[in-house]
């Protein structure tokens, strides 16, 4: 019972009796409520005990209601019907909870991961990182020109942009990499298992894909480019702060040199080459060093 009951797709409501081969209907109660699963499962414990003792110890081992022998069939059906209500309104509550928990982790525009979600994920993916050793690829992106887009447009228009601008991103990038909105027309992308050449190589990537074609709006058709600055961890040492201030200024470079383009730099110590921007790709693998 216990094994068919941790599946996926186990029923919802188990009939348990009291005394059965292997377990009782207690100890069987208190191993399905340890595992703590959902969707949750109502139980009822059918027993002939109908002392008030023996009561109080099957809903105390997490028995949900409590149906003595010999029983009504009918009496039967209405508890099952009532267990299948509180299954239903059980479901409804976690469905609320999971949307609940989305919204909270979701920028209410673009629907990629909010500042403060977009962060954590970075935190979590710098310490998986210093376990395995394998290297992180940071992403600081710009939307080019965007207050000239909201002020020839109009803000309901720069919205726009920016989502197309966030689903683009998405859909360049690989299924484990994470987008977010860091502030702004400012994207924060993480890349797990990059090092500086994929993550620059991914940037570009990005880049192509959001000007590929311009954005069309009632009619209109409004170009569109990015900027991007990106660095990856060397070592597993890097904290999230320095990386986003790294890739930021790498950003910054990127503006500076035209715009619509990708800087790369190292996160560590060591000096660039000359700057060598390729214009065919808009990726320039050689920056000054950044403190």
């Amino acid at each position: 019972a216990l094994s068919i009951l941790s599946e996926a797709g186990a029923p919802t409501i188990a009939i348990l009796d009291w005394m059965m081969p292997g377990y009782t209907g207690p100890e069987l109660c208190r191993l399905i409520r340890e595992q703590n699963s959902e969707p949750y499962t109502y139980i009822i414990l059918l027993t002939s005990r109908n002392d008030k003792e023996d009561v109080v110890a099957g809903m105390d081992s997490g028995a949900d209601d409590y149906l003595t022998k010999p029983f009504d069939r009918h009496e039967l059906k209405v508890r099952l019907r009532a267990g299948t209500r509180i299954v239903e309104l059980q479901e409804q509550l976690v469905t609320t909870r999971e949307a609940m928990r989305e919204q909270a982790t979701r920028d209410y525009l673009t629907q990629v991961w909010n500042r403060s979600a977009i962060v954590e994920n970075l935190r979590r993916e710098l310490a998986r990182s210093r376990r395995d050793g394998t290297p992180v690829g940071v992403i600081v992106g710009d939307l080019d020109h965007f207050k000239s887009i909201n002020d020839t447009w109009g803000h309901g228009i720069g919205d726009v942009a920016l989502k197309e601008c966030a689903s683009r991103m998405k859909s360049a990038l690989r299924p484990y990499d994470f987008v977010g909105r860091y502030g702004g027309e400012e994207f924060l992308l993480v890349l797990p298992g990059a090092n500086l050449s994929d993550a620059a190589w991914l940037a570009d990537r990005v880049r192509l894909s959001i000007r590929s074609e311009p954005l069309r709006v009632e009619g209109t058709l409004i170009s569109m480019s990015c900027s991007f600055g990106c660095t990856s961890t060397s070592g597993g040492e890097a904290t999230e702060e320095n990386l986003i201030r790294i890739a930021d200024e790498a950003l910054y470079s990127a503006k500076r040199s035209g715009r619509d383009r990708v800087v790369a730099a190292r996160s560590t110590p060591e000096r660039y080459l000359n700057p060598v921007v390729l214009p065919a790709s808009g990726l320039s693998f050689a920056l000054p060093e950044i403190d």
